[in-house]
This record gives structure tokens, sequence and C-alpha cells, in this order.
């Protein structure tokens, strides 16, 4: 999936009427549900966890360098990678159901691509580390205060409808006037801060990923899921 991402962003970037992007999963349920636990089980070795997060960043980076505005609707839970996804847009729109969770802790890793120093980019480091360490859910309104989330639906409205009227603005620029925003964001985004946290990510991420702490929690998510089938 992030790489079919990653060739659909880029395939668009230089759509001369473009003026700006959604990203939305199917259905109520989740927006996007993290990384695939018994595909990442396999990943032991040092090199595999480095080609992983180095393939997996790079998708979302398409997502963070697109010329135009990627706003990121929330038709319902985004979880870990997914959360990470999530915060690699310029902008979110939550349902109302819709949830997000930094929830890396609970499988004993960092985050992964790109997420934590976009995380502390949008909230700031002290809520970043709040809902890290917390592996905690957040629903819409909490993320609107916190600087997650530009729109929220409204109970009576359809999710269709909330995403509409929030882009409607947007279509009476013109499209170089939203790339020249766009660019100005991207320089905001990955200033100093946001670039030595992204430094240090891949590291935290390897040594988190391959202490037995991350095993022991990856095999005991893996049989939940198996016992439930």
């Amino acid at each position: 999936m992030l790489g079919q991402l990653a060739d659909t962003f880029s395939a668009h970037a230089d759509h001369p009427g473009l003026l700006a992007a959604v990203l939305q999963g199917e259905g109520q349920r989740c927006f996007a549900a993290g990384g695939d636990l018994v595909e990442f089980d396999t990943f032991r070795e040092p090199s595999q966890v480095r080609d992983m997060n180095r393939f997996s960043t790079g998708a979302l980076d398409t997502i963070r360098h697109f010329p135009v505005p990627v706003v990121a609707a929330l038709n319902g839970d985004a979880i870990g990678g997914g959360a990470e996804l999530a915060v690699a847009c310029d902008m979110r729109v939550f349902a109302h159901h819709a949830r997000i969770g930094f929830v890396q802790g609970l499988m004993g890793i960092s985050t992964a691509w790109g997420g934590g120093a976009d995380l502390m980019h949008f909230v700031g480091a002290g809520s970043a580390l709040r809902l890290l360490s917390r592996a905690e859910f957040i629903d819409a309104t909490e993320a609107r205060a916190l600087g997650l989330a530009e729109a929220v639906q409204q109970n009576d409205e359809l999710f269709d409808s909330t995403v509409a009227q929030f882009l409607e603005p947007m279509r009476a620029r013109k499209p170089q006037v939203m790339r020249a925003f766009k660019a100005l964001a991207i320089r905001a985004r990955q200033d100093d801060r946001w670039r030595a946290v992204r430094a240090a990510e891949p590291e935290l991420l390897e040594s988190t990923w391959l202490h037995p702490d991350h095993w022991a929690a990856s095999d005991a998510a893996i049989a939940r899921i198996s016992s439930t089938k």
C-alpha cells in the first residue's frame, strides 16, 4: 500500500491544474490501521529494519513533499503507522467518531516513518511526548484542541460533505498560489528541529525494534489476532 501511495502521488505531482489532494480510507472503521504485524514479524535483522524504514519513510515523504496541500480525511481511526500517515499530510479532517493513536509504545517500538518529527511539529514536544508515552487514543475534539484536526464532522452531516466544505474555499484559489502556499508549509515543517528529530528516528527505531521486548509484544499481538479468527 505504501508503494502504491508513493507511485500515485509521484504520478500526479506535475499535474498543472491540481489545487489539493485528499487521502481517505474506505468505510467508517479505519483511516489506516498501521503495519501488518505478521509481515513485520519477519524483519529481524538490522538491515531488514533499515530497508523497511527507508522505504516506508520515503513513501510518506512523497506526501510531505507533494507540491500542493494534502488533506487526510480521517473516516475512521488512524493507528500507529496509520497515525504517522495522517501527520505526514498537511491537514486533517476528522469524522466525528474518528480517533488517532500513536500506539507504537504498546509494541515496544518508537515511531518509525518520520511520524515522531511530524507530531512534534504539529503539537509541540510536550504534547507529543504525552501522546507517545501514554499510547493513548484521542478523539476528534481533542485532536482539534491540540492542533491535529482542522475540521471535524458534525453529527448531522455526511462526512463527504464535511470534507467538501473544507475544500470549497481552496477551489477558488489558483494552482500556482496553492503550490506557493505548500512550498511555505514545507519550509516551515522542515526546520532544524524537525530535521534533528528525523535524523534520530531511524537509529531509535532500530534499537527498539530489535529488542526482545518488541518481539514479546509482537508475539502476543499476533496470538490475539490468531485466536479471533
